[in-house]
């Protein structure tokens, strides 16, 4: 999809409430900005849906061997994509292959603006291919305009691949000209300043990565109740929030969290199985393995 006259397009248009922000207070301005921030949970909402159905199409490939969540955008769009993928280990000891950002114009591009990266279809294809995307992947592209060659380039070799596909874009006006999985398309309307898509479009992006991920890890079985009960104490925040949900789920104090927490080797999932119902590390493990990791289901049984 080429389109030289991006001015029809939604995220392009002057937004009428907003005109004459330059002649306002500091906090008028500040009160016009978080009147149009709060449009963005409608939007989401109309959505809802569309995510659900992409996030089964996530859970279905990276609950099997291999396969992964691949986020592709240029921009403010790649750069929410990353930040996801790299939240994902810490929080739910995921493999750091399993939710990965692709950028337009590769790591400069993530701390640094590499205008015309974008441009190129090809380039996006070339990614695509260098990561080796196949049958089991999916691949997200985030596109608020729609229209970004670089992320259509990659959405279309993915396919071409046999990848599942979801397409994320904040306008009506604009469709990949090829089949994808899945369409996501909150529409938050014309920005505070004209075309800055880094601000509502941005912000209903990083909403939705959020909810991708989260609800996936979810039904992987990487959270019990609330709690992210598969997280890698990998620091001295985390090791105490693990401690934490031991002592939450189990109702023990800290110091015997402590002393559970090292004697599962660092997993507050098994710890959490081995006092509830009074196993050794090895059997814990085994009876979570044997369920999926749920410690729901193995503490129903």
């Amino acid at each position: 999809m080429e389109i030289k006259d991006r001015s029809k397009l939604l995220t392009e248009q002057r937004n009428p409430r907003t005109i004459n922000i330059d002649s306002k207070t500091t906090l008028e301005i500040v009160d016009i900005i978080n009147a149009e921030d709060a449009r963005v949970f409608s939007a989401i909402h109309k959505e809802r849906q569309n995510i659900a159905k992409a996030v089964d199409l996530i859970v279905d490939a990276v609950s099997k061997e291999g396969g992964r969540l691949i986020y592709v955008g240029a921009g403010t769009s790649g750069r929410l994509g990353i930040l996801d993928a790299a939240e994902c280990p810490p929080t739910f000891s995921t493999d750091p292959n399993m939710v990965i950002g692709i950028i337009a114009g590769g790591e400069k591009a993530v701390f640094q603006s590499v205008e015309g990266a974008e441009d190129f279809p090809e380039n996006g294809a070339k990614d695509i291919q260098q990561k080796e995307v196949n049958h089991r992947d999916v691949v997200v592209g985030i596109t608020t305009g729609g229209t970004t060659p670089y992320v259509m380039g990659a959405l279309f070799e993915a396919k071409k691949r046999n990848a599942k596909t979801v397409f994320l874009c904040c306008n009506l006006e604009t469709t990949p000209n090829f089949e994808v999985d899945a369409i996501i398309r909150p529409i938050v309307g014309p920005e505070v300043i004209t075309g800055s898509t880094r601000m509502k479009a941005g912000t209903v992006t990083k909403l939705i990565l959020n909810m991708l991920t989260t609800a996936t890890m979810i039904k992987l079985g990487k959270v019990y109740e609330n709690l992210m009960i598969d997280l890698k104490a990998s620091n001295a925040k985390l090791t105490d929030r693990a401690e934490r949900i031991i002592m939450t789920v189990t109702g023990i104090d800290r110091e015997d969290a402590k002393k559970l927490l090292a004697a599962a080797f660092g997993n507050a999932k098994v710890a959490i199985v081995m006092q509830k119902l009074g196993l050794d590390y090895a059997e814990a493990k085994k009876r979570l393995d044997a369920n999926g990791g749920f410690v729901r289901k193995v503490l129903q049984q």
